[in-house]
């Protein structure tokens, strides 16, 4: 899920910051967008924002039964401001309640019972080990990961159509993921394939898309692909730019299934997948049709955006070179005063299988859809934009006015409580125009 990109408003003190430190003149820049810090963030963990959105992240899951309200600010209350520990214990010991109630009402028989409350668990195992990633041999991750996909495949079994665990062939392994189906007819159907982001799983795309879609009448084939929630716990692997080459197996894998309707098959991204689908469908003619939520056209935008513009070749050359301590400097200090960035270069560095946050960075500017990739999109493409959205603003408007084929912007706004990033917490809202969208263009092609 993650329902994040990468940096956001974090990394792109840099720019700035870097041109100052070797001299340049930094002209007065338009102020990061921060998000919109409420009460309860005040209340709850005392205005530490990482904290909060990722609070309001299972807020957001609450519409498809990844959390209950109230039991969401009993787990927040128990949480220390900027305390990693308390945060993982805080959901690891609700997680671990709810998952044992769920098993003993299994045990009982009461089968929707039972799927509530491992959906539920599912994901606040997810969750509270979210911030662990700066020790990837914490020994708490790898427990809290098997445990949400245990929990998760357990709820699975449980709907009336059962969802079905999937392993994908890719190079020389799998990626993990699940087909979904509206019924066990094996009716040919239109079929979304997606994939979440930066930091999600492919468990969380559950609550993010993938049943609002199986109400729809379509197929869903999710899944992690090198970088995410998956591959990265089982078997280390790390993001690659080239997103194609890990769409392209998914899509033959999809057409081995007889549901699944050869000319229907569209792909969805959330969060960096917001780039990463466009950047696969650039070159995989085989979708009908592609959703970036929110689209993404830079990855790297972010830490070039306070740059002079004279300076930012001299960032990006600095950001790859061998050694700077200077600017590692200035990296470290950023984190030990923005929660922001302690998470994200932490994790970052996790994700991209690099050693240093600087390598994190510099990696990042390999994530773009310029130099004419864009323009390479011909199947139709849906690009959703988020008012306030924390992580990159502006993107969307970007990607959208480069693409060339038939293309539709879709702006949430704050005033109807779907401003944040990814519209978290108005799923059903963002839903409902997503894939309003996906059946009128897919419509064209039955």
């Amino acid at each position: 899920m993650n329902r994040r990109s990468v940096l956001g408003l974090a990394l792109a003190a840099i720019g700035s910051g870097a041109a100052a430190s070797a001299g340049a003149q930094t002209p007065t820049a338009t102020p990061v967008a921060k998000p919109a810090v409420g009460d309860l963030s005040k209340a709850l963990f005392d205005g530490d924002e990482q904290f909060w959105y990722e609070t309001l992240r299972v807020f957001g899951a609450v519409d498809y039964g990844g959390g209950e309200f109230g039991e969401i600010l009993q787990i927040a209350g128990q949480i220390a401001p900027g305390d990693y520990d308390s945060w993982h214990a805080a959901w690891h010991a609700a997680a671990e309640r709810i998952s044992a109630e769920a098993q003993a009402q299994l045990d009982r028989g009461h089968r929707i019972s039972a799927r509530d409350g491992f959906l539920r668990a599912s994901n606040y195992y997810r969750s509270s080990e979210f911030f662990l990633h700066g020790n990837p041999s914490d020994p708490r991750m790898a427990v809290a990961y098997k445990r949400s996909v245990a929990c998760f495949q357990a709820a699975a079994a449980l709907f009336p159509t059962p969802i079905l665990p999937i392993e994908i062939p890719y190079e020389r392994t799998t990626l993990p993921g699940y087909l979904y189906r509206p019924d066990a007819s094996g009716k040919v159907r239109p079929t979304v394939i997606m994939n979440t982001g930066f930091d999600g799983s492919v468990e969380e795309m559950h609550f993010l898309g993938a049943q609002a879609a199986v109400e729809r009448g379509y197929n869903v084939i999710s899944f992690d692909g090198p970088g995410q929630f998956g591959p990265l716990h089982r078997e280390g692997l790390a993001f690659r730019p080239d997103w194609e080459k890990v769409v392209g197996p998914v899509v033959d894998f999809a057409l081995t299934r007889r549901e699944v309707d050869p000319r229907r098959i569209a792909l969805f991204g959330a969060s960096m997948g917001g780039e990463l689908a466009p950047r696969a469908a650039a070159f995989e003619k085989r979708l009908a049709a592609c959703i970036a939520d929110d689209g993404v056209y830079d990855n790297a935008a972010p830490i070039l955006a306070n740059a002079p513009p004279a300076y930012r070749e001299t960032l990006k050359a600095r950001l790859r070179a061998a050694t700077d301590p200077q600017l590692d400097a200035m990296l470290k200090q950023l984190m030990a005063t923005n929660p922001t960035a302690r998470w994200a270069m932490t994790h970052g560095v996790y994700a991209m299988g690099v050693k240093t946050p600087r390598a994190y960075a510099a990696a990042l500017l390999d994530y773009s859809l310029a130099g004419g990739i864009a323009e390479q999109i011909t199947c139709p493409t849906l690009v959703c934009d988020a008012e306030d959205d924390l992580f990159f603003k502006g993107q969307a408007q970007i990607l959208y006015d480069h693409l060339k084929c038939p293309k539709t912007l879709i702006k949430f706004t704050t005033a109807e409580g779907a401003g944040s990033h990814c519209q978290v917490s108005a799923s059903r809202l963002a839903n409902a125009r997503i894939f309003d969208w996906l059946d009128e263009t897919l419509a064209m092609k039955a």
